[in-house]
């Protein structure tokens, strides 16, 4: 079974992507803000990451960038979720190494499919 790791501060939003990511098989892990999502990726070393970027203690760009540039977590694919709209956002996910950017309000479907693409390469 696949890990996710679920960062988000949202409670609520933690929920619904857990319910519908465990209801597709997945095994999920979910952390409130960035210092525990951090510590979270290293101890379990998740298949997926779904992150937050605006988040209390660590946003979700810096736990990109510490991830994406170290060796052992360079691979796991991380999908970032925001309210932040402005194309600068998109720019500064990219460059910090998430691999999908994704803007609130989102379809659960949607997340769904998009962690079934990276995850699920038959």
């Amino acid at each position: 079974m696949k890990k996710i790791l679920i960062v988000d501060d949202e409670q609520d939003i933690v929920e619904s992507l857990k319910f519908v990511l465990e209801a597709a098989d997945y095994v999920c892990y979910c952390a409130y803000n960035g210092e525990d999502g951090l510590r979270l990726a290293k101890e379990i070393i998740p298949d997926l990451m779904i992150l937050d970027v605006m988040m209390p203690k660590i946003n979700g760009f810096k736990i990109s960038r510490l991830l994406k540039f170290d060796n052992k977590y360079k691979d796991i694919p991380i999908l970032m979720v925001t309210a932040r709209t402005q194309e600068e956002d998109k720019i500064i996910g990219e460059e910090t190494g998430a691999d999908e950017y994704i803007t609130k309000p989102f379809e659960l479907d949607d997340i769904v499919k998009k962690v079934d693409s990276y995850l699920k390469k038959d």
